[in-house]
């Protein structure tokens, strides 16, 4: 069902001196950034070809980095990162040279996510971090300053992972209005977290508390895509299960909950493509799983190890 899914494009030698942390493709997969435990970030030309070349290497953390994101195009090229010496750095790209755009350093441990709202809230970033909070900074182009809202007691032991809802009209699941935003945390209280912002500048409320991992949840990914009036959520975790939950915009706002995988070991990543219908899945086992929803609602699953005896 996944015939092109483990196809090998171009390898990258990035030069990093220790483990790489993450890897990000930009809006259009022209730029390829990766972040590192050597503490630097570096950035990739990408071809058309999928051939890739050395473009910057960004030293901006004073330990390993963990997270990268690129906002979107609209906002020309803007990436942000996630260390653990606390702080958040939004980098921008001018002229092929890329410069420190912000710099935000008021979490009080190490900052294990960013993420981009979807670009209609304009350029805003949020940040998670191990001191058990999340925060979201806003930048106002007029002033040219950056405004942040801050939950301080998100989850207890820390924050692992952030995600921001898709912008449908998702005042109308709970009756929010129009401008309500949303995003979803992880912890390592085993939780994940729906927060609400119910328009721009009010607080961030807790709207939803999902109970199902049993230990340490790793990362957590909303789709970015409705289907059928449906929201989406995976999240994974040390407990080594992948979840799905999912709520009808026409009913009660309740959200269900099922098991797609219990694997061998921790469960680190799930990410959603860009269209909504592949969600991958990575962990410690070093394999990648790709599941896929067919038109009679029954998920597939097919991994690297698959791909390659075909």
């Amino acid at each position: 069902p996944f015939p092109a899914m483990a196809t090998v494009v171009s390898r990258v030698d990035t030069a990093h001196t220790d483990a790489i942390n993450d890897a990000q493709l930009n809006y259009h997969g022209t730029r390829l950034a990766t972040c590192s435990n050597d503490r630097s970030i570096k950035v990739f030309d990408v071809k058309p070809n999928g051939q890739s070349y050395p473009m910057a290497e960004l030293s901006g953390h004073n330990g390993p980095v963990w997270k990268l994101s690129w906002a979107h195009p609209r906002f020309d090229s803007v990436l942000a990162s996630a260390g653990y010496d606390k702080k958040v750095v939004l980098w921008q790209e001018t002229g092929g040279r890329f410069s420190q755009m912000h710099e935000y350093g008021e979490h009080e441990a190490s900052v294990n996510a960013v993420a981009f709202a979807p670009h209609q809230y304009g350029l805003v970033l949020a940040s998670a971090s191990s001191d058990g909070s999340f925060a979201v900074l806003s930048f106002d182009a007029d002033a040219r300053q950056w405004a942040v809202a801050r939950v301080t007691k998100a989850h207890d032991q820390g924050v692992n992972a952030i995600s921001w809802a898709p912008t449908v009209n998702l005042g109308a699941f709970e009756g929010r209005g129009e401008g309500a935003r949303r995003l979803v945390t992880a912890g390592n209280d085993k939780l994940v977290k729906i927060w609400c912002q119910s328009e721009p500048g009010a607080p961030w409320q807790l709207e939803k508390q999902l109970s199902g991992h049993t230990d340490f949840v790793r990362d957590v990914a909303w789709n970015p895509v409705v289907h059928h009036d449906t929201l989406t959520i995976a999240s994974c975790g040390q407990d080594r299960s992948l979840l799905l939950w999912r709520c009808r915009g026409t009913g009660d706002g309740e959200w269900s909950c099922k098991q797609l995988e219990r694997a061998e070991g921790a469960l680190w990543h799930v990410s959603w493509s860009q269209c909504g219908s592949i969600l991958a899945l990575s962990g410690e086992d070093n394999k990648i799983v790709y599941w896929k929803e067919n038109l009679q609602k029954e998920w597939t699953r097919s991994a690297e190890d698959d791909q390659q005896r075909q």
